[in-house]
C-alpha cells in the first residue's frame, strides 16, 4: 500500500490513499498475551502481522481517473514479461536475500522463489517468478477483481488460512482506496503540499517547517550545531504530537488546524533552549481545547506537459512479512506492525502511538511515508513548481524529505547536492540525535556538550526527487541506494 500526491498541469491536486488496512477480525488485543503484554515480533512475522493490500486498488483507481494510456493491460504488460522471464540481481539484493534466508524458510508454507536452495544468490543471478507472472496476468485481464476475487483471491485466503492469519475473501473485497484532500502549508517564499492522514508524513512536516521558519539557519549553516540542535528540538516535539494526535481519520478526530495553528507551533518552540537539549520526557503532546526497515519505495515523476506525481509505497519492513502467497509469488505486507499494539510500546522502528493508533477492523495503519510538492511564488503573484520529492525509511523519511526541502530552498544547495548531503534525525523516542557520516566529530562534541546522545548511523532515508528551475527539470537519485536512478527523455 502507500500514498499518492497528483497535481495536474492545470493545477488541479489531490492525494490517493491505498494504504492497507486492518482485517475485519483484527482487535486492540491481538498482539498481546493473558498478561497484556505485547508478544514479540507477532506483529512483525508471519501471517497475522499482514495487513489487507491496497495497491492494486489504488493502481487502477489512478489509472481509471487520470491515465491517458487507456490501455490497461499494455500498463502491466512489462511486469507479467519480467516476472515470467526473470531479472537480474543486483548485489544489494542477493545480499538482502541471502541474509533473509532462514526468515523466509521458516515462515512460509511453501518454499519461495527467494531462497536459493543451491547455495546463496550471487550479483547477476537471474529469478523466474512464474506464480507472480500467473498473478499479474489475472490482474491484467481483469484489473482489481483479478486480485480480490477468483484464482488469486482464493490462494491469498488459503495462505491465511495455512499460516495462522486473518484476511478473509470479504476482507480483499470491501477494500477500498480513498481520495483524500492534500495538505496545503506555507514556508517563507514557498508551498508545500502533502499527504493527510493516516499518513503522518505532511503534518509532521508542515510542523517542522514552521517551527525551524525564524530561525536564520542560512545564516548558520546546515550543518551547524546550532542548525543540527533546532532541527532536533522540532522534530522532539513533531514526533510527540504524533504518537498522541495521529491517526486514521475515518475512526479517529484528528485535530489538523489545531496542530498546524501557527500559535500553537509557536507555543511549542517557547521550551527551546538554543545552548541546551530538551529531555524527551519533559516533551509531551500538546494539548486543544477540543479534543513506517526502510524498505519502502519512492518516485518522483513529471511528464512533458507539467503533471506531476510523488508515490510512496511500501510492504513496511525488509520483504514485508516475509510471507510469501503459495502460487501467487507475491510477498505480504507486514504493515500491522504500524498500529499501536499497545499504548506506549516502540513498534519496529521505535516509534510509540495511543489510542489514535489503536488497531480497529478496517481502520488504515499510522504511516511516516510524505510524498510531497513544493511550489515557489513567481514573478507574477503565481506559483510554479520547484520540486518533487520523497523519500523511504520509515521514521526517518520525514525527517529525510525535511532536509531535503531546507536544502535547496534556504541553503540554496541544487537537488543533487541537497539530496546527497549527509542527514540527521530525532524522533522524540527514543531521545537520541542519530547522524550519518559526514558530519564532523566535532559537531557531534558540540552536540553532546548540549546534553543531545548522538548515535552514529550508516545512512538514513533515500530520496527521489525533482528540482524544477526555469523551466528545466533535474533529477536526483540518493547513492544511499546504489540501484535508484533518475530518468529523463
Amino acid at each position: 500500500g502507500g500514498f499518492m500526491v497528483i497535481r495536474m498541469a492545470n493545477g488541479e491536486t489531490t492525494t490517493l490513499d491505498f494504504r492497507e488496512k486492518a482485517p475485519l477480525a483484527a482487535h486492540p488485543d491481538m498482539y498481546l498475551d493473558d498478561k497484556k503484554d505485547v508478544i514479540p515480533r507477532l506483529s512483525i512475522d508471519g501471517h497475522l502481522a499482514v495487513g489487507v493490500p491496497g495497491t492494486v486498488d489504488g493502481m487502477v483507481k489512478a489509472f481509471e481517473k487520470y491515465s491517458q494510456l487507456k490501455d490497461f493491460k499494455k500498463l502491466v504488460q512489462p511486469s507479467v514479461d519480467l516476472a515470467n522471464n526473470g531479472f537480474q540481481l543486483t548485489e544489494r539484493e542477493a545480499n538482502n536475500l541471502n541474509s533473509n534466508k532462514e526468515k523466509f524458510e521458516k515462515l512460509n508454507t511453501a518454499l519461495p522463489v527467494f531462497v536459493n536452495q543451491n547455495g546463496a544468490w550471487k550479483k547477476g543471478d537471474v529469478i523466474t517468478n512464474k506464480d507472480l507472472g500467473r498473478t499479474m496476468e489475472l490482474i491484467r485481464d481483469n484489473g482489481e477483481a483479478g486480485f480480490s476475487e477468483g484464482e488469486v483471491a482464493d490462494k491469498f485466503v488459503a495462505e491465511m488460512k495455512a499460516g495462522g492469519g486473518i484476511i478473509t475473501h470479504e476482507d480483499l473485497k470491501k477494500y477500498e482506496a480513498t481520495w483524500r484532500t492534500p495538505l496545503i502549508g506555507k514556508y517563507k517564499n514557498y508551498e508545500v503540499i502533502s499527504m493527510a492522514p493516516p499518513s503522518s508524513g505532511g503534518i509532521a512536516l508542515l510542523q517542522m517547517l514552521a517551527m525551524v521558519e525564524k530561525y536564520p539557519l542560512k545564516e548558520w549553516g546546515f550543518h551547524d550545531p546550532k542548525t543540527i540542535h533546532l532541527m532536533a528540538e522540532a522534530k522532539r516535539r513533531a514526533f510527540a504530537d504524533r504518537a498522541t494526535h495521529l491517526g486514521d481519520m475515518d475512526f479517529f478526530k484528528v485535530p489538523m488546524e489545531e496542530l498546524l495553528d501557527k500559535k500553537y507551533l509557536a507555543s511549542r518552540m517557547t521550551s527551546f533552549n538554543s545552548n541546551q537539549a530538551t529531555n524527551s520526557d519533559d516533551i509531551l503532546a500538546g494539548e486543544f481545547n477540543d479534543k513506517e526497515s526502510d524498505q519502502t519505495t519512492h518516485y518522483s515523476i513529471i511528464d512533458a506537459e507539467g503533471n506531476a506525481v510523488s508515490v510512496t509505497t511500501t510492504l513496511n519492513a525488509g520483504y514485508g512479512s516475509k510471507v510469501v502467497v503459495n502460487g501467487g509469488g507475491y510477498l505480504l505486507n507486514n504493515e500491522m506492525d504500524d498500529f499501536s499494539s499497545k499504548p506506549g510500546v516502540p513498534n519496529a522502528y521505535g516509534l510509540v502511538g495511543t489510542e489514535a493508533n489503536a488497531i480497529a477492523p478496517n481502520k488504515r495503519p499510522l504511516s511516516s511515508m510524505t510524498p510531497t510538492f513544493v511550489f515557489k511564488k513567481n514573478a507574477q503573484g503565481g506559483k510554479d513548481l520547484f520540486m518533487v520529492t520523497g523519500s523511504p525509511g520509515g521514521s526517518r523519511i520525514i525527517t529525510a524529505v525535511l532536509q531535503n526541502i531546507l536544502n535547496a530552498t534556504v541553503h540554496g544547495l541544487n537537488i543533487a547536492e541537497a539530496t546527497h548531503a549527509p542527514r540527521m534525525h530525532h524522533q522524540w523516542v527514543p531521545d537520541q540525535v542519530f547522524v550519518e557520516p559526514g558530519i564532523s566529530d566535532d559537531t557531534v562534541e558540540e552536540l553532546e556538550s548540549m546534553g543531545h546522545t548522538v548515535r552514529k548511523v550508516r545512512t538514513m532515508g533515500s530520496i527521489q526527487a525533482i528540482q524544477v528551475i526555469d523551466g528545466y527539470k533535474y533529477g536526483a537519485a540518493d547513492p544511499r541506494r546504489p540501484d535508484a536512478e533518475a530518468i529523463g527523455h
